[in-house]
């Protein structure tokens, strides 16, 4: 069974980075500092979380929130990868990501990764 993400990726719509595509710093850039020493040190340029909604992401389907649910199960649902739960916290506007499963019946956006456009609703 192919998931949608790993798909765009087959596909090449999702390019290669030197970070694995499930994780958040996926697409960031990397500057460079050189120290007095002349050292150059690498360091990860800073994230900004995107705003929710489109066109930022793209809405594929909607899960309301039960008592008991996990983020990570909910990404492994939708998306096939638990890691890329942190997904699920930029699109739905979450800091911390149990605020999202604080209340049952919460209905929670479940997309595609920034950039990535989703399949038209029929």
């Amino acid at each position: 069974m192919n998931y949608p993400l790993q798909t765009l990726i087959q596909l090449g719509v999702v390019p290669s980075v030197s970070f694995p595509t499930d994780s958040r710093y996926y697409g960031s850039a990397t500057l460079q500092y050189t120290a007095p020493n002349g050292e150059v040190i690498t360091y990860l340029a800073r994230r900004f979380v995107p705003q929710p909604g489109a066109p930022n992401f793209a809405t594929i389907a909607q899960h309301t929130v039960h008592q008991g649910d996990r983020l990570d199960l909910i990404a492994a649902k939708y998306l096939g990868d638990p890691l890329i739960f942190w997904l699920l916290c930029d699109a739905n506007g979450a800091i911390a990501p149990n605020d999202l499963l604080a209340n049952p019946g919460h209905v929670l956006a479940i997309v595609t990764p920034q950039g990535v456009p989703g399949v038209p609703n029929t």
